[in-house]
């Protein structure tokens, strides 16, 4: 069934269908909607499930480890600030290997305050052992979820998963939704059977201390997971195409880059835009494509390397920064070409912090400005004013 819905709503509408036995979140814009709607549906009877309206996020994190500890199918939601509070849990749970879904709404983080998009959240926990995939429609929102708790769950994985959808730009906007039906996605998510947890009459403990000769072995082995679950996140969205019918990439997804010379780079939301820009130039003649990262963590580096061997220019826009250092994306980017044969010149864009807009108009001056030469972490404006000269 298609229905005209708010990004926020098919989040609900697909975590609804994924059967979790506990929801726990701490209201918080732009995020507000999805548990509005999930604690509607568990007072409703729509889900059966427990629904704990905690004091915090730090609380709301603390439920859910308990509750997949105890072997509960467990999810939550966040942004920007109610992530940073998560942090120590989510590092916790992490550890403890525990298969906990998550949507964070990305929002810019305090200070100045500020409630718009970009993914300086995101980007603070990208070292803590969790799986994370950026979203770049409500479509994709809808069928992302499934995709996350089949791919935690996983025995071999065991990790938990970070769902990013752009806050505002996806949580408050209209889009038709394919609500695919609950036997669909009863058939292709399984339920929640882990080989270990918290039983009275089978006692075990989960994170106890690990001594120096054993620490960095449980930090390797998360290294080690993260790697193993790059060809289970590509299986897992064939499966979900096989079984729903639609296909986003599974690691990583290309618009018109076979033939391209220059590829535009980016996550999220902004994806829909570089499109749009693409068919514009190439109407012009302008061989050009874009390159959509959709894994995160962990980083599909053989498979970007797999699609740029024909690409001369990388041009890649990012919504985050680490300060004294660059943007975070761009280099990422440029570590996947090092010691490789190919090389393309690699130029990197900030955009959008706080959520200022991102026309069409910026994303092609910033294709002109590239044209011969790289161009290295400028912050620009919606018109193409650098923003260190402000006043």
């Amino acid at each position: 069934m298609k229905k005209l819905i708010e990004g926020s709503m098919a989040v609900a509408e697909s975590v609804k269908r994924c059967r979790p036995n506990v929801v726990a979140a701490y209201p918080i814009t732009p995020q507000t909607h999805i548990v509005e709607n999930l604690a509607q549906m568990v007072a409703d009877g729509e889900l059966k499930a427990e629904f704990v309206n905690t004091e915090s996020e730090f609380g709301a994190a603390s439920v859910v480890l308990g509750a997949s500890a105890a072997g509960a199918r467990a999810y939550s939601t966040t942004t920007s600030q109610g992530l940073l509070l998560m942090a120590e849990v989510l590092y916790n749970i992490a550890g403890m290997r525990l298969p906990v879904v998550i949507t964070c709404a990305n929002r810019a983080i305090s200070a100045p305050i500020n409630i718009w998009n970009d993914h300086s959240d995101a980007m603070v926990i990208r070292d803590s052992g969790i799986i994370m995939l950026f979203a770049e429609d409500a479509q994709e929102l809808f069928d992302m979820h499934p995709q996350a708790f089949k791919i935690a769950e996983n025995p071999d994985i065991m990790l938990p998963f970070m769902v990013n959808m752009d806050g505002f730009i996806l949580t408050h906007a209209f889009e038709s939704v394919e609500l695919s039906d609950q036997k669909l996605f009863d058939e292709f998510l399984p339920k929640f059977n882990p080989a270990l947890k918290l039983d009275p009459a089978n006692p075990i403990t989960m994170g106890t201390l690990a001594e120096p000769k054993w620490y960095m072995e449980t930090r390797y082995k998360l290294h080690e997971t993260q790697q193993e679950a790059l060809p289970l996140i590509q299986k897992t969205a064939e499966e979900f195409k096989a079984k729903f019918g639609r296909w986003y990439g599974g690691l990583i997804d290309t618009y018109r880059l076979d033939d391209a010379e220059i590829g535009f780079v980016a996550m999220g939301s902004l994806i829909g835009t570089l499109k749009e820009v693409v068919d514009d130039l190439r109407a012009k003649g302008e061989k050009v494509g874009v390159l959509k990262i959709r894994s995160y963590r962990p980083f599909p580096k053989k498979e970007i390397l797999d699609v740029c061997k024909g690409l001369k220019q990388l041009v890649v826009f990012d919504k985050s920064f680490s300060y004294g250092w660059g943007s975070i994306l761009q280099n990422e980017m440029r570590n996947c070409f090092y010691g490789s044969k190919h090389n393309p010149m690699i130029s990197g864009f900030v955009v959008g912090l706080g959520g200022r807009d991102i026309p069409p108009s910026s994303i092609i001056k910033a294709y002109q400005q590239t044209k011969g030469k790289e161009i290295l972490d400028e912050f620009v404006d919606v018109n193409w004013e650098l923003v260190g000269v402000r006043r």
